[in-house]
């Protein structure tokens, strides 16, 4: 029988510790880290159910008005060198207290802005905008630049006499949220140099132009989509991903008759913001 005589007894404890401690890290990254990581979740997602277990902010109404016009580019007022958009007017109600009835710090409004906008359709047809618009101009034509940075950052007005001295053509919330959300779409250029034909004097400037100039409607139907921030009085943050499929035609002709005017009731949890931690 052969004997094996170790010479160093040191070297060998030191080899078989660092033989164990990649054992141990090799069973915490396969076992024990996954458990942590999941019992984790488990709690983030408990917190996050209790946080949300009242609704602050939801989304109360919807309201959506939509038109078009010709934007007459030649010298003399022709009617020879147009240019046909769409644009759609919309207002978004906040209810605030449906939870709380009194106007506290949770229920009031600190901040609000809108980001994250995207705008599909199924034909890529003209040029297309979400930004804020001037709640005196709802339901009338105006062009619309983009927003900065994909952004919309609201002015808070938190007092009557905010009130009366606030500019209204920059976006504006009050701080109970007594007003809604106002944007406007616009669809430009759906089709340029458009002239009124030989048989006509006269042009519509409204949606039944889109008629007269055979635009399919099926092409400029359009979905938006974009989250609402709101930061309250307490520093809480709440977050909403609208998505409004705006549809142009219906059975008795849609826009052609000249305009669109929708509105939406909206209730369940679909509709609630959600309290992030």
């Amino acid at each position: 029988m052969i004997e094996l005589k170790i010479r160093n007894e040191r070297l060998v404890f030191t080899i078989l510790i660092i033989a164990l401690f990649f054992v141990f890290l090799l069973y915490y990254n396969l076992i024990f880290s996954k458990v942590f990581a999941k019992n984790s979740f488990a709690n983030e997602m408990i917190q996050i159910a209790d946080e949300n277990e009242k609704s602050i902010f939801n989304i109360q109404k919807i309201l959506l008005y939509s038109n078009a016009n010709a934007i007459d580019n030649s010298d003399n007022q022709s009617l020879q060198n147009m240019s046909l958009c769409q644009y759609t007017d919309i207002s978004i109600f906040i209810d605030n207290t449906s939870t709380i009835s009194d106007l506290t710090n949770e229920n009031t409004i600190n901040q609000l802005y809108i980001d994250n906008i995207v705008i599909s359709s199924d034909a890529n047809i003209g040029t297309k905008v979400l930004n804020y618009k001037n709640p005196l101009d709802f339901g009338k034509y105006k062009s619309i630049k983009e927003p900065d940075n994909n952004r919309i950052d609201f002015n808070i007005v938190n007092t009557n006499s905010q009130n009366e001295s606030n500019d209204y053509s920059k976006p504006t919330f009050f701080t109970d949220c007594s007003n809604p959300i106002s944007l406007g779409y616009l669809n430009k250029d759906i089709i340029t140099n458009y002239s009124v034909s030989k048989d006509s004097s006269s042009v519509s400037f409204n949606g039944k132009v889109l008629e007269e100039a055979k635009v399919n409607l099926e092409d400029i139907n359009y979905t938006l989509s974009f989250q609402i921030h709101i930061i309250n009085n307490l520093n809480q943050k709440f977050l909403y991903n609208m998505k409004l499929n705006v549809t142009l035609d219906d059975e008795n002709g849609g826009i052609y008759n000249g305009y669109v005017y929708r509105g939406k009731n909206t209730s369940g949890d679909e509709y609630r913001f959600f309290k992030e931690i």
